[in-house]
């Protein structure tokens, strides 16, 4: 599929299987339209599917700068591929249980489209975690459908976030401002 996002022009491929097999999750999409990039800046797009955000953002912050990681080993092929084929061939992209495989920290920028429709155990998980992998004043980027359950939990691990209505999901960006969490 050819994507155009924000003036860059992506040829990407999926597969049947995969998250969102037939063309750009509308989420996605719309968590993409809040996230300014910068050259230089360090991304790790968490549960890249088949690599549209991670892909993005390598090609405007660096393709060394940006790591990819999916639980599913063909989604990981699928991402490194399109890294590829669009010029990004730096892309660090890992196969594992969210953070658990990824060993770089200090991130600028995570983004996050969790699997929402399940329990919130999961989307807890990552919270934590990348909450521990940013810098501080490294922001994480998320979609979801839900908003009040997602807001307070970013309140309370982050202190706090903004959440903006986008094609009918909302997406938050929570930036960590101290070592800790907000409350235990």
């Amino acid at each position: 599929m050819n994507i155009e996002l924000k003036g860059v022009a992506l040829e990407m491929r999926s597969a049947p299987g995969l998250f969102s097999p037939a063309h750009p999750d509308r989420g996605t999409l719309a968590m993409l339209s809040r996230v300014e990039f910068y050259p230089g800046q360090r991304v790790m797009d968490l549960g890249c599917g088949w690599g549209l955000a991670g892909v993005y953002a390598a090609l405007v912050c660096g393709a060394e700068n940006v790591v990819m990681t999916d639980l599913d080993p063909r989604a990981a092929a699928l991402a490194r591929r399109n890294a590829r084929k669009n010029g990004a061939e730096g892309v660090r992209v890992y196969t594992g249980d969210a953070l658990e495989a990824v060993p770089d920290r200090a991130f600028d920028r995570i983004l996050l489209n969790p699997p929402y429709q399940t329990d919130f155990a999961v989307a807890k998980r990552l919270i934590l975690k990348s909450f521990n992998r940013l810098e501080i004043g490294g922001k994480l980027f998320m979609v979801t459908k839900r908003r009040t359950w997602y807001f307070n939990k970013l309140k309370s691990v982050f202190g706090g976030a903004h959440v903006r209505e986008a094609d009918g999901y909302f997406v938050f960006e929570a930036e960590r401002r101290a070592r800790q969490y907000a409350q235990k």
